[in-house]
């Protein structure tokens, strides 16, 4: 048996172990030089240049799973964790539990023999790179929530070991891989830099969309120089471009900046909706026509609020970041506040369309939600704006009731808890029908609108759905 410190037959006394060394040796003849570590076992760095390093990924959900694909397509072994163990179990299966992933992708997966997800953490010693992919939302009082990143790193501190590569994808404020992430690692005993390496790399997923994942550009910021190479010549394995930036305080500022861009540009129309309607104004041809612009114009796209984990999220991230640098985001604020307001504009858009047309008000009238995950096509109920648009008609008395294929029942929430367990209704004429009103809130493209449409008394219409409807129009709200 081969003693620590000694590779191919050779000693290599007074040499810190921990640092990779260079060997000369022979195969099949030819002469090559290769980086060996503690044990004799290949470095990272010689790892990546033969493909044969294994990837853990932590945290299988809308972002780690469709991660996973890229790099197990890539040819790289991958070790999937999650603490969630029906998810490893269904995994296992080779069933997936996000819709718009299909199983036949999990399928492949297992049974390649490259994949393998468990809930068992002490199994990190195995991987070589760490991808971390766990939520990051936001406490009660809007304040960043990283208790599931904290956690991690404390995870991966008891298994820390040299040559280890870690990446943060979870997007947060920047500053975390070095202030949260790095001082976690490092109880361990080992130093960033000297012992293991530290990088960020944001997630860019879009779920629900036909983009493949690894044909979006992944930008990568190291904590240190080499930390950069690593993570960079890691992402080119599975990626078509890697951009790599200066440091993971600038790789955490990119997507911020990118979310930031998208909340404050959807508050903008969604501020000039109110406005033009008011003024008898369509938003949405407006937008269809200044889209034609092709130059200094870009069509966003107004709706009943924002939903999902990062729109609605992620500035306020920077907003408490920079109250630290005395510093008073004003925009992003005010941006944030015209996004949350929506759910109440719709409702009181609703309201008004039932007293002018029915004389009827909103308490004790039957309303039908149409879609309630926070985006077309998907089964993501995060941050969705239709939940809180339930609230509060439940709040004014109404009879609340919604249509969502994706989702039979709605599940536990993290801020709407008394909604858990409601049933969805029929797609039916007889069900749809019995309704005062329908609001839809989320435009999935497996609804028929105009059945919708023609069996409805009033449809309050907050996505634009209803363009292509024809019959019926005079019952249509553009909300």
């Amino acid at each position: 048996m081969q003693e620590p410190g000694q590779a191919g037959g050779l000693e290599f006394a007074g040499l810190n172990r921990r640092a990779p060394i260079l060997v000369q040796t022979a195969v099949n003849g030819f002469h090559m030089n290769i980086r060996v570590a503690l044990g004799g076992s290949l470095d990272l760095q010689a790892k990546l240049e033969s493909r044969t390093l294994t990837l853990g990924v932590i945290g299988l959900g809308y972002v780690g799973l469709p991660l996973t694909h890229a790099f197990w397509q890539a040819g790289v072994k991958v070790l999937g964790f999650d603490i969630d163990e029906k998810k490893v179990e269904k995994l296992n299966g080779g069933i997936s539990y996000i819709n718009h992933f299909a199983s036949d992708k999990v399928e492949g997966m297992t049974a390649s023999g490259r994949f393998r997800p468990t809930s068992d953490f002490s199994e990190l010693t195995g991987a070589d790179a760490i991808l971390i992919c766990v939520p990051t939302p936001l406490n009660p009082t809007r304040e960043p929530d990283l208790q599931a990143v904290v956690s991690t790193c404390e995870a991966i501190a008891a298994y820390l070991r040299p040559e280890h590569l870690i990446v943060l994808e979870s997007t947060t404020y920047p500053g975390t891989t070095s202030e949260v992430v790095l001082p976690i690692l490092e109880t361990s005993g080992l130093k960033a830099g000297r012992d293991f390496y530290l990088a960020f790399s944001p997630e860019r997923e879009d779920p629900g969309s036909k983009v493949e994942t690894h044909t979006i550009p992944k930008i990568v910021g190291g904590w240190d120089e080499r930390s950069g190479e690593l993570a960079t010549q890691l992402y080119t394995l599975a990626f078509e471009r890697v951009y790599r930036v200066k440091d993971a305080q600038t790789a955490e500022a990119v997507k911020i900046t990118e979310n930031i861009f998208r909340a404050v540009n959807i508050a903008l129309v969604n501020e000039l909706k109110l406005a033009y309607s008011r003024m008898g104004i369509n938003i949405w041809d407006v937008i269809e026509a200044a889209k034609t612009k092709p130059f200094g114009y870009m069509p966003f796209y107004p709706g009943p609020g924002l939903g999902g984990h990062c729109i609605p999220i992620d500035p306020f991230y920077l907003s408490w970041r920079a109250r630290a640098f005395e510093i008073d985001t004003k925009f992003i604020e005010l941006a944030g506040e015209v996004n949350r307001a929506m759910p109440r504009a719709v409702v009181n858009t609703l309201q008004d369309a039932l007293n002018a047309r029915f004389a009827r008000a909103i308490k004790g009238a039957r309303i039908l939600i149409a879609g309630i995950a926070y985006k077309k096509n998907l089964d993501d109920l995060r941050e969705s704006p239709a939940l809180r648009i339930m609230e509060i008609l439940q709040g004014l008395g109404a009879e609340v009731s919604y249509l969502d294929s994706f989702f039979p029942e709605i599940p536990r929430t993290r801020e709407h808890a008394n909604l858990q367990g409601m049933q969805g209704i029929a797609f039916a004429e007889e069900s749809v029908s019995s309704f005062d009103a329908v609001m839809i809130a989320t435009d999935h493209d497996c609804v028929d609108y105009e059945s919708l449409v023609r069996w409805s008394k009033l449809v309050i219409d907050t996505r634009n759905a209803t363009k292509s409807v024809r019959d019926g129009r005079d019952k249509i709200v553009l909300a």
